[in-house]
């Protein structure tokens, strides 16, 4: 398939996420999901802070000049940029945000590809997370839904998982 004219070199770089407390999402993505983040950006006058993550490729570091790592996470394909409204983690009366699984239904999830889903979600279940779906329940098998610090789910999938459920399922594309 060619591309439109003029998207030539378009490239999916972010989803955004906005969480409560920073310290506790991040905690989440780096030691649960093994991301890295690639970048922090404060803007005080606005009072909110921007964390890029990211999953490094084998031998990839995160490079240390300011102009050098925005061009790594600005070119990159499929960063995750979590939002902090600066007070909200303190904020008794804060609410949380909407995760857009329950109505009015928006906003899905973000997934995230393991080799091993099975393998994943026991290491998920030792560190306590929480499931919305586990592989063996549910219609669809092998795929499970964990939720980060603020609701949001995250779809844990496998290539070979998916490849036979595309299969299954009869692609059309």
């Amino acid at each position: 398939m060619t591309r439109p004219a003029g998207t030539e070199g378009f490239t999916l770089n972010q989803t955004m996420l906005r969480v409560r407390d920073p310290s506790a999402s991040l905690a989440f993505y780096q030691d649960v999901l093994g991301m890295t983040l690639l970048q922090k950006l404060d803007f005080e006058e606005a009072a909110f802070s921007l964390y890029f993550l990211g999953f490094l490729r084998d031998g990839e570091s995160v490079p240390s000049d300011p102009k050098e790592r925005a061009r790594f996470v600005f070119t990159r394909e499929t960063t995750l940029e979590l939002t902090h409204n600066w007070g909200t983690e303190d904020d008794p009366d804060f609410a949380g945000y909407h995760s857009g699984n329950d109505d009015p239904r928006g906003f899905g999830h973000i997934g995230i590809s393991v080799p091993d889903v099975a393998a994943a979600c026991a290491r998920f279940e030792e560190l306590g997370v929480t499931f919305r779906k586990r592989p063996d329940e549910g219609r669809m098998k092998d795929i499970a839904f964990i939720t980060d610090p603020d609701g949001y789910w995250i779809e844990i999938l496998s290539p070979n998982g998916m490849t036979q459920a595309v299969v299954d399922a009869g692609d059309d594309a």
